[in-house]
Parts: structure tokens; sequence; C-alpha cells
């Protein structure tokens, strides 16, 4: 299958557009290059097809007003930045995509948004209105509060947990360079473009940390940790370079342009999805050996018996991250059980349970419903994608 069929087949599309590609230069927003990506998302989202649009640009859209010489060094700085910024940005794809008949609406995300179940939801609801309107909402982290320790981490990320929200086909990230490379161009001018990633590797990813990255706070490792986390949901994903004139029309007509990552065939629901990349983590679970075969091969609840240790402090409901011996991520789910109460009863048989609590709600600490469980030929990988 190639590019065309894969965008003509996408019922829903996230395209995710970086810094690099909108910054102009170091100049502030790059107006014609948002007037040629409107035209070319206008074509896209024509007929039925819904489109969502992820946008970098606000701290650089700032910076444009302040002057060439400004450039924003503190939290503050960059924060105050981004709040000039957003509403320019907004404006000129405001005017961009009227010259084509499409409304927009903005969308400002925080790491929040994503992390807690119920306002996940919200925002899912929120989104699906404006698109069932035949609106092309316009989503970008809300840069003017959010800090390090709130952060989804980068536009890259916030792409790939919105392709899963949406149950999108495809993800599209613009960036400024023409794909991922096979090595570092900077030591190997002979680098050439990977076309197709059937499979995430742990040499692919330790390739892209070596590779320089695009303007704005994600690089090459965090489109291929946004391809993978996509491809785990079902969804395809082209990295392209942005900066080329008519990129996204090129890629409809099959043009050989980016990477093209195709999805897996074990999806994750949205729901597990949610639970594995989304959920904000509380703390973690090491297991006994006896417990691993059980939980990664058949498919078993995580019962107290083969808990051995608990870490952090976390209510019932929580995200917990499961570990094996030597450290190794088995899965993440959710808990039935608070921290208090998992270290009087890590260890003991179900029966046991009650005798040691005075009740048992539940026979296991994360349902099988409730855990998302990992291959362990995968450990790298998910290793990596875990650490956001």
């Amino acid at each position: 299958m190639n590019r065309a069929e894969i965008i003509a087949q996408s019922q829903r599309v996230v395209v995710k557009v970086g810094s690099g590609v909108l910054a102009g230069g170091g100049r502030g927003l790059d107006l014609d290059r948002v007037a040629q990506l409107a035209g070319q998302i206008a074509r896209l989202a024509a007929g039925e097809r819904q489109v969502v649009l992820v946008s970098s640009g606000a701290i650089a859209s700032g910076v444009g007003k302040m002057g060439p010489d400004f450039k924003p060094s503190s939290i503050p700085e960059k924060q105050a930045a981004a709040a000039m910024g957003q509403s320019r940005l907004m404006q000129a794809y405001e005017d961009a995509f009227a010259d084509h008949g499409c409304k927009v609406a903005q969308v400002l995300l925080s790491a929040g948004d994503l992390r807690r179940r119920k306002r996940y939801l919200n925002a899912r609801n929120t989104l699906f209105t404006l698109l069932g309107w035949g609106v092309i909402p316009i989503i970008n982290e809300n840069d003017t509060v959010a800090v390090a320790e709130i952060k989804l981490g980068d536009n890259d990320n916030l792409a790939a947990a919105l392709t899963n929200l949406l149950g999108a086909d495809l993800l599209i990230n613009l960036t400024n360079v023409q794909g991922i490379l096979d090595d570092d161009p900077r030591e190997n001018q002979a680098a050439r473009r990977i076309p197709l990633v059937e499979r995430v590797e742990p040499e692919l990813l330790q390739l892209a940390s070596a590779q320089p990255g695009a303007v704005g706070a994600g690089g090459i490792l965090s489109k291929v940790k946004a391809a993978e986390k996509a491809a785990r949901c079902g969804a395809y994903t082209i990295v392209a370079n942005g900066l080329v004139d008519g990129i996204l029309d090129q890629l409809s007509q099959g043009q050989d342009r980016g990477t093209l990552f195709l999805p897996r065939a074990d999806r994750l629901t949205r729901r597990k999805a949610w639970i594995a990349f989304d959920a904000e983590s509380a703390g973690e679970l090491v297991v006994d050996e006896g417990a691993v075969r059980p939980l990664c091969e058949g498919g078993k609840s995580l019962l107290a018996a083969g808990i051995t240790a608990v870490r952090g402090v976390f209510n019932q409901g929580a995200a917990l991250r499961v570990l094996g011996p030597g450290e190794v991520v088995l899965g993440v789910g959710l808990t039935n059980y608070d921290s208090a109460e998992l270290e009087q009863i890590k260890g003991l048989k179900s029966a046991e349970i009650e005798d040691r609590l005075g009740y048992k709600d539940f026979d296991e600490v994360i349902h099988r419903d409730n855990l998302v469980v990992f291959d362990l030929e995968d450990e790298e990988s998910v290793a990596c994608l875990l650490n956001r």
C-alpha cells in the first residue's frame, strides 16, 4: 500500500506541524507557509475526511512580535512569548483557512487534560463535536501555563496522544527534515532517508536519538516515539518535510516522500492505549519471577501474591507500572487498591486479603481489563516510550 492509498482510505487524519516549518528562519511566523499549509489541509479535508491540526509556533510567533533580536530564555519569558504569539498564530490560520471556505477552532490542552480520564473524555467529546460540524480543530499545548513538571513533553507526543484519542487512521508529522535517516548526517554526508519502517526496533530509537532535530521542543527521537505510539494504536505515520512546497499534495498523489511507519497488527484499544501512554503514572509494583509468565503469556490479572515491592504513594484507580525482576517493564495498569493497602497485602493469596485488611473489594490488584502487558522482546522500545 503506497502513501496515496493510505491517505485515500484514512477517514480521520492528524497533521502535526512543527516550529521548524513555521518559524520563518528565526524571523517569527512565516505567513506564506501558513497559507500554503492551509490550502493543502483544506484539500485533504475535502469530502468526508476529518482533519485535526496540531500546530507549534506560538512562541516563534510571539518572538516575531517582539522583534528579530528578542530571544526569550527563561520559562516566564517563553510563556509570555507564547501568550503573545498564540493569538497571532490563530489569526493567521483563521485568515488562511477562510480563503478555502474552512472554519477552524482553537483548542489549547495541558497534560492534565489527557492524563486524567474524565478530562480526557471531555476533550474527546469536544473534538468530535467540532469535527461533526465540519470544523478543523487547531490544537496546541497551553504553553502559557505549562511548565516542565506538567508538560506533555512536546507536540509530537501530543499528536500521538490525539491520534489515539480520536481513533485516527493516520498521523502526518511535518518537520524541517526529509524524514528519518539511516545515519547521523553530521558525521555521514551519505546518510539516506529511510522510506519505510515496518516496526520500530531499539536500533532505530538509538539512531534517532543521535540525529539533529527540528527547531522546537521535539527532535527526531520524539517523532519516532510518536510514530511507535500511533502504530500501537493501529495508525500509520508519515514523517515528512513540511518546508517542501505542496508536501501534503505530493503525499496524497503517492509520491515517495518522508518516512512511512506501519501500524502494529496487535493494536491496543483506545482505553488501553490511554492507560499505557497517557494516564499519569503514580507509582510502581515489583513482581516476582513466578508472576511474569501468567501476566505476559497467560493474559492473567495481577494478584497480590506476586507482588514483592510497592513504590510511591497513590490512591485506588491510579496508573502503576508493573516491573519484573531486573526492573524490566512488564506493563501498566490501574490499581484496585491504594499504596497503604498494597503494603499490607503484598505477597498474600487473594483468600488472605480480607483477614489482613478486614475487607476485600477485589481479588485482583490489577484486573486484566485494566492492564496493558508488553512483549518482553520490546523491553528497550517500551522503556523509551514510557520515559516521557
